[in-house]
């Protein structure tokens, strides 16, 4: 049986539906006898209040969930709706009124692994992820049938020759019928192909990789739809060669469906509403593990900063935001921000987001705002005011002697649907699967040639996988940005007031050190792909 979600309070769930995606400017405040309590209203009493150990509970939170929910926080599953019903009824002990957004999405997970065989001219199993790994999105099925290639010259792309294999119906000939389809990456998204090969009759899809240099091995992509029937798996360019011609066997044991699930907001009571500083973190897991780096760290710290943060009479309104369906796509805070109108949009002053930032192997890596580190042609393009965030995380880092460097707006996490609105935004990042350098290593300690976050997207990111003195370092910083915004955005904005509107260009002068990495904003599986 498929798992369902424990339903969720009827009275807070009705409250979000009510006030939608629109309202968020007129939230419900903190309660009259919070009064104007200033404690906690500067960056050194904000951080002195911000413990680790306070930061660890949430942790050891999230981890029991889990524990107690099949080993996952995904969005969809009961151990999703229990993160929001914890962080919710924490929220309401700190003295906010927190209001969940419902919307529905697209949920996936394996139930058991993938099959992938050759049967004929010569018996081979294949290997995963070696070798191939499971679509997301892809149907169920045990198929054995003749392997079709579709269009394509089995050549890596060029300028000249772009790979164009399966986008459209017209490339599926009648032997595709009854066939596995052979299909080359590149052209369209990976939904497309799927989609035309399902029509034009196959029993399932084999996408191979383009042969473009750094786009030879097996990956991971995702589909997009739930509408996809058919096994449909990804494999290396030699693979995929090897495979033409052949008889294979393709065995997928998936679950596709729309599910519901929940972003939480909160805001505080005092501030202005037409400058609104929000800061952000995905609350679900990936469905393999219980997601405690990635990402229980962002989460907790928030939830920490917010609990400190209640009694503060800030200049600027304060809105925090724990995001649902993160890990199919930024789904939720997609949700969030197209349903907002035009005046909601423009009274964010800016966007802070915190996705993994308790990496056993860490740097502390810098979001790129102004895009001197990774150009445009590697990374979104950073808004108006995200580099003066840049420089604010850079000089904070130096004022503690700690060194900084840079990740780029790869448009991986929750940050890409404001970046796309023109919201100035910034934030922190620990490494995720990408490999420490020597040059990193002597600098920040941890192991040269290991990945940040061994467990990245795995079933051991629990709370054991979290390095606690990264935590200390960068929720002290996350609380010094919060405070320090939530006084004023006029580096940000120049008025004070809003988004601003004018092209990018601010240079940054803080003191990033080192290389950096290009694995930045959280690397999730498959979000790139959707494009592809």
């Amino acid at each position: 049986m498929s798992p369902t979600p424990r339903p969720l309070s009827r009275r807070w769930l009705r409250a979000g539906v009510a006030l939608g995606a629109t309202a968020f400017v007129s939230l419900a405040a903190l309660p009259a006898d919070a009064g104007p309590n200033h404690a906690n209203n500067t960056s050194s009493k904000l951080r002195a209040a911000v413990t680790p150990e306070g930061v660890a509970e949430h942790l050891k939170t999230f981890d029991a969930i889990a524990d107690a929910n099949g080993g996952t926080r995904a969005s969809g599953t009961p151990g999703y709706a229990a993160s929001v019903d914890y962080v919710k009824s924490e929220l309401e002990k700190a003295g906010y009124h927190p209001v969940v957004q419902e919307f529905e999405f697209p949920f996936f997970r394996e139930l058991s692994p993938a099959r992938l065989s050759q049967v004929s001219p010569v018996a081979k199993d294949y290997a995963t992820p070696d070798d191939f790994v499971t679509m997301s999105f892809s149907g169920s099925g045990d198929v054995t049938a003749p392997v079709v290639a579709v269009d394509t010259e089995f050549a890596p792309p060029t300028k000249e020759t772009p790979v164009t294999s399966g986008c459209e119906a017209d490339d599926f000939g009648p032997e595709v019928d009854g066939a596995i389809a052979l299909i080359q990456r590149g052209g369209c998204t990976f939904g497309a192909k799927a989609l035309n090969a399902q029509a034009a009759g196959a029993v399932g899809v084999v996408i191979f990789n383009s042969g473009a240099p750094g786009a030879t091995d097996a990956f991971a992509g995702t589909l997009g739809t739930t509408d996809v029937t058919l096994p449909v798996v990804g494999t290396s360019f030699a693979l995929g060669r090897e495979l033409d011609g052949t008889t294979a066997r393709i065995v997928t044991d998936t679950e596709s469906e729309t599910r519901d699930t929940y972003n939480v907001l909160a805001q505080t009571a005092k501030g202005d509403p037409g400058n609104v500083v929000m800061v952000g973190a995905h609350l679900d897991s990936v469905v393999k593990g219980p997601g405690v780096n990635d990402n229980g760290t962002g989460s907790a710290a928030l939830l920490e900063i917010a609990e400190h943060l209640g009694k503060v009479t800030p200049t600027n309104q304060v809105r925090f935001a724990w995001w649902g369906a993160e890990e199919s796509g930024l789904l939720g805070s997609e949700h969030y921000v197209t349903g907002l109108d035009e005046d909601a949009l423009g009274a964010i002053a800016l966007y802070l987001n915190f996705d993994m930032i308790g990496s056993p192997n860490y740097v502390r890596f810098v979001y790129d705002g102004d895009n001197s580190r990774y150009g445009t042609d590697v990374a979104a393009e950073g808004p108006t005011g995200s580099g003066a965030i840049e420089q604010l995380f850079h000089n904070y880092f130096a004022s503690q002697d700690l060194p900084s460097e840079e990740t780029p707006f790869s448009g991986r996490s929750d940050y890409g649907p404001f970046i796309a609105e023109g919201v100035p935004s910034g934030g922190l990042f620990t490494g995720a699967e990408g490999v420490k350098t020597a040059a990193q290593a002597a600098v920040y300690g941890g192991q040269a040639g290991v990945a940040y976050d061994h467990c990245y997207h795995q079933a051991c990111d629990g709370i054991g996988n979290v390095n606690m003195k990264a935590v200390d370092e960068m929720s002290d910083a996350v609380a010094h940005a919060v405070v320090t915004y939530a006084m004023s955005t006029r580096d940000v904005n120049g008025s004070g007031k809003g988004h601003p509107v004018a092209p990018p260009g601010q240079a940054v002068t803080g003191q990033p050190t080192g290389t950096g990495t290009s694995s930045g904003g959280g690397l999730h599986d498959g979000h790139e792909e959707l494009t592809r």
